[in-house]
């Protein structure tokens, strides 16, 4: 009598157990086409290797055995469905994630799902493991990618054409109608090119008058408070000029500049799309070389500022 006792408890214990664990884990077979898209948080990135199409995404999707992108902030809601371009085909099963991409191969990751909607994927070949964060698409924190990803942003037009200036006082920046961002990956800072030509140019036919480097800073208010939708960006001339501004972004297309030392505001507007591909390579929809075509995400540290208005 008192072995049928035990044998009921253990079968009890083991049904409880059971059931509280299928209502707290989330398998990852589950989880992973449970959202539209996953972010790729870069800068949280861990281990010395790399796998080439996570570097180059911003988001990944699964689903129905179609692996997704979006290599693009501009415009990254209006490809696929918001999903981005078809890269290869994945399956899943016993928390593995098995992807073959179409120019790249094949690629296995161990998932640990960290929490309803955040998954880390670990790569043992190339020791690196990706954080990402699932968000169906109608939810997708757009400002966000934008905010935290704007140099790359800034990347995606061959030149920004000023369109616009109001306020402050009249200074040499005035006269600078076109701007140019381009990662160099032989150099720490990245750099900037600069032109006074008229606006309305052809592209390929601007003349690039000034070059230097430049930086995006965080800003912080007076109570040590980030402020998300405001960022730095010093432009320091190669002749030791330094222009200081607040860089927003009013859509995919335009952005404000507005120099905390004239008080002036511009409006710059993106010329060029440059369309990032599934093998790095860029489709540029202008006749200008491009200079930034293999690009790869790398982890930002921002240095903070305190606003100075």
């Amino acid at each position: 009598m008192k072995l049928i006792k035990l044998l009921l408890i253990i079968i009890i214990t083991e049904t409880l157990f059971s059931s509280c664990r299928s209502e707290n884990e989330v398998p990852f077979i589950d989880i992973v086409s449970e959202y539209d898209l996953w972010y790729v948080d870069y800068h949280r990135t861990r281990g010395n290797g790399d796998i080439p199409y996570i570097s180059r995404a911003f988001t990944l999707s699964f689903l129905d055995g179609i692996l997704y992108a979006n290599n693009n902030i501009v415009a990254i809601g209006n490809r696929g469905d918001g999903l981005g371009i078809d890269l290869g085909t994945y399956t899943t099963f016993n928390e593995i994630l098995e992807t073959d991409h179409d120019s790249e191969g094949a690629n296995d990751f161990e998932i640990t799902v960290i929490s309803r909607n955040e998954i880390k994927i670990y790569n043992y070949r190339q020791n690196v493991s990706y954080y990402l964060i699932g968000y169906q698409v109608n939810q997708f924190d757009y400002d966000k990618l934008f905010y935290e990803n704007i140099e790359y942003f800034l990347q995606e037009y061959v030149a920004w054409e000023k369109v616009s200036i109001a306020g402050g006082i009249p200074n040499a920046f005035d006269d600078e109608n076109y701007l140019e961002f381009t990662p160099d990956p032989q150099q720490q800072t990245p750099t900037f090119q600069s032109s006074i030509d008229s606006t309305g140019k052809i592209l390929r036919n601007i003349t690039w008058d000034y070059i230097g480097g430049y930086e995006v800073f965080d800003i912080i208010d007076n109570k040590g408070q980030n402020i998300e939708d405001i960022k730095s960006i010093e432009l320091t001339y190669k002749d030791g000029d330094i222009e200081e501004f607040e860089l927003s972004v009013i859509n995919d297309g335009t952005i404000s500049l507005f120099n905390v030392n004239s008080e002036t505001t511009y409006k710059f507007s993106g010329k060029g799309f440059i369309h990032y591909l599934k093998g790095g390579k860029s489709k540029k929809e202008a006749e200008d070389t491009v200079r930034n075509a293999n690009r790869k995400r790398t982890k930002v540290t921002r240095k903070i500022k305190m606003r100075r208005k």
